[in-house]
């Protein structure tokens, strides 16, 4: 019996070709997120600014506070140091409910979510260049650098955030804007869009607030930090939304 010729062989199921599509795409964007973050990482560790002028714009913050009202730092750090269980809670929303939640949700959305998938994605890369454009000409030392009585609740508990931040690749003063309280709005705005469940509803509303709380708690952030870094991701948000009305538009048009 004579060999097929090329015309002759069957076509890959449909479900073969999806599947294969649909890898390429996972894979592409996987890439595409590294990359981000790896450029992320290393261009706001090569900008980290002196150190006198961190504490000195830390300081700023803090009158600024003051004047406005919002200075509640110490008094939300000593209500967690008082008790250990409140201590290691803070810690560890800091710890795991950042990273690892971002990498965790972004996995989810790529296979399941496409839409919330590229809207994070795009949230997150317009927010951290800005962010990254905050860190190099305003450097802020953290309340837990700034020489101010602050303890350094996540150091002096725990390792982890060390292996999940290698020093190498942290920029210790970069406290404004707040991008670990910012990036964990996205992610759970893009749970509560996402999810079809009542509960996972719920973590992607809880989840933004705890880390406001904990990032303060821990020493890691000003309050007017938390406040810059929300402003500065919902900004990231509403451009995202914009690039994927962009994207839509020739889908609408097409029929």
């Amino acid at each position: 019996m004579p060999a097929p010729e090329p015309d002759d062989l069957p076509e890959p199921p449909a479900a073969a070709t999806d599947l294969r599509a649909r890898l390429v795409y996972v894979l592409g964007q996987v890439g595409v997120v590294v990359a981000g973050i790896f450029v992320y990482f290393r261009v706001r560790g090569l900008t980290e600014g002196s150190v006198d002028q961190a504490q000195d714009h830390a300081r700023e913050i803090m009158r600024f506070e003051q004047v406005i009202g919002l200075d509640h730092e110490s008094a939300l750090q000593g209500l967690v140091i008082t008790s250990g269980a409140l201590e290691t809670a803070a810690n560890w929303v800091y710890i795991w409910g950042h990273w690892p939640v971002i990498v965790a949700t972004m996995s989810w959305l790529v296979v399941a979510h496409r839409r919330e998938f590229a809207r994070l994605r795009d949230a997150m890369i317009v927010s951290g260049a800005l962010g990254m454009a905050i860190f190099a000409s305003y450097p802020v030392a953290p309340p837990r650098l700034a020489g101010l009585g602050f303890v350094d609740t996540v150091s002096n508990r725990s390792e982890s955030y060390r292996v999940l931040q290698p020093p190498a690749f942290v920029n210790q003063y970069a406290a404004m804007p707040s991008l670990h309280a910012g990036w964990d709005l996205l992610v759970g705005m893009a749970i509560v869009s996402a999810a079809s469940c009542l509960a996972l509803k719920v973590v992607g509303v809880v989840m933004p607030a705890l880390m406001a709380l904990a990032v303060v708690a821990t020493a890691n952030h000003f309050i007017v930090d938390v406040v810059a870094g929300t402003a500065l991701v919902l900004a990231g948000h509403a451009v995202a939304l914009w690039l994927e009305r962009r994207r839509e538009r020739p889908r609408v048009a097409a029929p």
